[in-house]
């Protein structure tokens, strides 16, 4: 719009009460409906936009914080690098929450008023703009009629003058020519009153019509100034309501009157501030430095026991945990009873270092044809070692004893073995400080199983 109208001044195209003018006020109707579409677009635009930016904050916290968590930062100073991501989070919760008032609460609102406002008839157009063409169009149809007369009488007034002066112009000629008779000069001089005649009495008619017009101009203003502000009022209506939703749109953008805004912010600050340098490097050295506790080397005396070699049940990564195996099975006789707890327990760090030195001896080196022949023994199969009164190490021999399963069992690893109540094996090996023996079953599967699980057939 410009300065022009703003002030009040003419617009181009003539004045409003010029016949066909009232148009532009008519045509204010439908650029209300095709406003309320455009400022529903438009923030739904900035809906978009909104949505975007929270999903990008949510990538960027996603992707930083894990690499923060994988990251050398520690301490109070990665609680509030996090906090930064925490806050991003946040901060991409309430710009969806603006999202879905501009998509959703504000977008609605405009279009219910649109309905209600702007009603389309079905031969196109709105209700609204027939109203206001057909109202102003009765109100200017009398008028534009005087207004012709008006303009007929006028333009034959102007022509008469224009034949009076020609006349005029022929008999001054005819004066100053010797050449024309008398009779000639006469009727040239007929010829002008006739004329100023005709000119006189299309000046009465022209002055008559102006007169008529001037006298219905009140009743016309009259009239159009009715129709005029019932599309004033219209049009008061659609100001308002887009004024309303500016400051609805505004109060949604706005932010900073948010407090859970105000609130990300303030927690994140008095995270940072809760940053302390000194403690982080008190936890640093605690856990990587000169801080650390320190199992340091002692004299140790030798003993047959310290000596023992560490079997593979021992070493096994489930020993870290105790293994309590329960269940309550019939015995041979009927009678319900009860299995005995059987409890693998954890080793020290000193029997595994004597493990590990056990395991290199049991690696003999055998020279066949001037190669080294390295035969490795399982821990299933490595033969219980004592020392005999040498010092030198040899095999436990234990003879093959029959015994019977008191109670089911189900080994928990490969190298244990699965045998029902009342079911036969044979004891190969004996009870170790765990409760373990090894044993064979019928079917020639070796392997351990727990020593209270069985008994001595016989016994």
């Amino acid at each position: 719009m410009s300065s022009e109208d703003d002030a009040g001044g003419e617009a181009p195209g003539g004045s409003f009460w010029e016949a066909g003018n009232y148009r532009r006020t008519v045509k204010r109707v439908d650029d209300g409906y095709r406003l309320c579409n455009d400022l529903i677009s438009c923030f739904q635009e900035r809906a978009k936009i909104e949505k975007n930016y929270a999903q990008q904050l949510t990538e960027w916290s996603r992707k930083w914080r894990t690499n923060v968590e994988k990251g050398p930062q520690y301490g109070t100073l990665e609680k509030a690098w996090h906090a930064f991501l925490t806050a991003a989070d946040k901060l991409s919760e309430i710009h969806l929450a603006v999202r879905n008032h501009l998509a959703g609460e504000d977008s609605d609102k405009i279009k219910a008023w649109q309905k209600e406002a702007y009603h389309k008839q079905m031969i196109g157009g709105f209700k609204e703009t027939k109203e206001a063409e057909d109202g102003f169009r009765k109100a200017q149809k009398p008028w534009v009629k005087k207004m012709k007369d008006v303009e007929n009488s006028k333009r034959n007034y102007h022509a008469a003058r224009k034949e009076e002066k020609t006349a005029h112009t022929r008999e001054n000629h005819a004066k100053a020519d010797s050449s024309v008779s008398q009779e000639q000069l006469r009727k040239l001089q007929e010829r002008v009153e006739k004329c100023t005649q005709e000119a006189e009495k299309c000046k009465d008619q022209y002055e008559k019509m102006l007169e008529e017009l001037n006298r219905y101009n009140p009743r016309y203003m009259e009239d159009m100034e009715q129709v005029f502000e019932g599309c004033q009022e219209a049009e008061l209506k659609r100001l308002c309501f887009f004024k309303e939703m500016f400051l609805n749109l505004h109060q949604h953008l706005n932010l900073s009157t948010s407090e859970s805004f105000h609130a990300l912010y303030r927690d994140l600050y008095q995270v940072i501030m809760a940053a302390d340098n000194q403690e982080d490097l008190k936890w640093w050295r605690n856990t990587h430095g000169p801080g650390m506790a320190m199992n340091w080397p002692q004299f140790e005396e030798w003993s047959l026991e310290t000596q023992r070699p560490i079997t593979k049940k021992e070493k096994s990564g489930k020993m870290a945990d105790d293994v309590t195996l329960t269940s309550i099975l019939p015995a041979r006789d009927g009678v319900v009873s009860q299995t005995p707890l059987q409890t693998r327990q954890r080793f020290s760090y000193q029997e595994e270092q004597n493990s590990l030195f056990y395991d290199s001896l049991r690696a003999p080196t055998h020279v066949n044809g001037g190669k080294e022949d390295i035969s490795e023994w399982s821990d299933e199969d490595t033969p219980k070692k004592c020392l005999d009164a040498n010092g030198h190490e040899e095999d436990i021999k234990v003879p093959g004893v029959r015994v019977r399963a008191l109670y089911d069992y189900t080994g928990q690893e490969a190298d244990e073995l699965s045998f029902k109540a009342g079911e036969e094996l044979m004891k190969i090996s004996e009870e170790d400080e765990q409760g373990w023996c090894k044993g064979r079953l019928l079917t020639g599967q070796v392997g351990l199983y727990p020593a209270n699980y069985v008994e001595k057939v016989g016994s």
